[in-house]
């Protein structure tokens, strides 16, 4: 096969902390990532004011909502607000099982990306286990249609996404991203881009109660004159389409697991990416779970569909 594929499970070596606060709720926060068994997935561990711990677990069957973030859990109880940026990082760095331990109901904002995430990670280090990892191959394409937007999975020899947004603003405008995902690529490229939003709707959100934490040191601000108004400008040229592909990692990596496919999107947010996440596992003959197996003559890898786990997040 043309993609390269790793054989086995990862965790991290050691623990990592991180605080800051949260871009909704404007409250402090900590968060630390621990070392986490084979098969274990990615699960949060939230302490509420209370001192009560709950358990939740990373899956789209866990979304709670995705109006201005993607939040996890129960909206009225124990829920994490403002995972995709971390799951982002996790899915482009090739982490498979972490605990995470939050205090809060909302990931910290930090920068308004995922590279806080990627550091703290490498601070930590990455291991390998030995349990093989199961990926989540597209076997058909699936489109799901919102209006004037639209995303789809295909079939593809690798892990790509191609995104695509369209504004009415000049500073932005339409721009498409497109790439295969590896840690290398989304390291360089994708992983140091930053939310962004109009100085118009923050001055809305703040009156409503949201977007408390939100500053020019987390979030590129476009303001009245269509101008970015952050003083160091821009970290990309296209950093605006590069976020909103960071997103899409972050929130299609609620599948799981990886998936072996191309993911396209038009004018999407979490909400649509969520939506087509569903609509593509609610679908079994549309992919297959897979995993490695290693030809000893030269090597070679193909993929083996193989029978999914009992806890398998595809399972809705």
């Amino acid at each position: 096969m043309g993609i390269k594929l790793h054989d086995y499970q990862t965790t991290i070596k050691a623990r990592a902390t991180l605080e800051g606060f949260g871009v909704h709720s404007g409250r402090p926060v900590s968060v630390s990532f621990l070392p986490a068994d084979p098969d274990t997935g990615i699960v949060f561990h939230h302490t509420d004011r209370a001192g009560t711990v709950r358990e939740i677990r990373a899956l789209v069957s866990e979304i709670g909502s995705t109006d201005l973030c993607t939040a996890l859990g129960d909206a009225a109880g124990a829920h994490v607000g403002t995972v995709e940026h971390v799951m982002a990082a996790l899915f482009g760095l090739g982490i498979d099982n972490l605990a995470i331990e939050i205090d809060g109901d909302e990931m910290p904002i930090l920068d308004g990306s995922a590279s806080a995430f990627v550091e703290a990670i490498d601070q930590a280090g990455i291991e390998t286990l030995d349990v093989k990892r199961r990926y989540i191959r597209v076997l058909k394409p699936v489109r799901i249609d919102s209006g004037a937007s639209f995303a789809e999975f295909r079939p593809y020899d690798g892990t790509r996404f191609e995104v695509e947004i369209d504004f009415e603003s000049p500073a932005i405008g339409r721009q498409s991203y497109a790439s295969d995902i590896d840690a290398a690529s989304f390291r360089r490229d994708i992983a140091r881009a930053r939310t962004f939003g109009f100085m118009k709707d923050v001055e809305r959100l703040w009156a409503a109660g949201y977007a408390l934490g939100s500053s020019l040191e987390n979030s590129v601000v476009i303001g009245d004159d269509s101008r970015v108004i952050n003083m160091e400008g821009l970290r990309y040229k296209n950093e605006f389409v590069r976020h909103k592909l960071l997103d899409a990692m972050g929130d299609l990596a609620l599948a799981g697991a990886r998936f072996i496919g191309c993911y396209h999107s038009y004018r999407g947010g979490h909400r649509l990416n969520a939506s087509a996440l569903r609509h593509l596992l609610s679908d079994r003959s549309a992919f297959e779970i897979v995993e490695t197996t290693r030809r000893e003559r030269g090597r070679s890898a193909e993929m083996t569909a193989v029978s999914a786990a009992v806890y398998a997040p595809w399972v809705l």
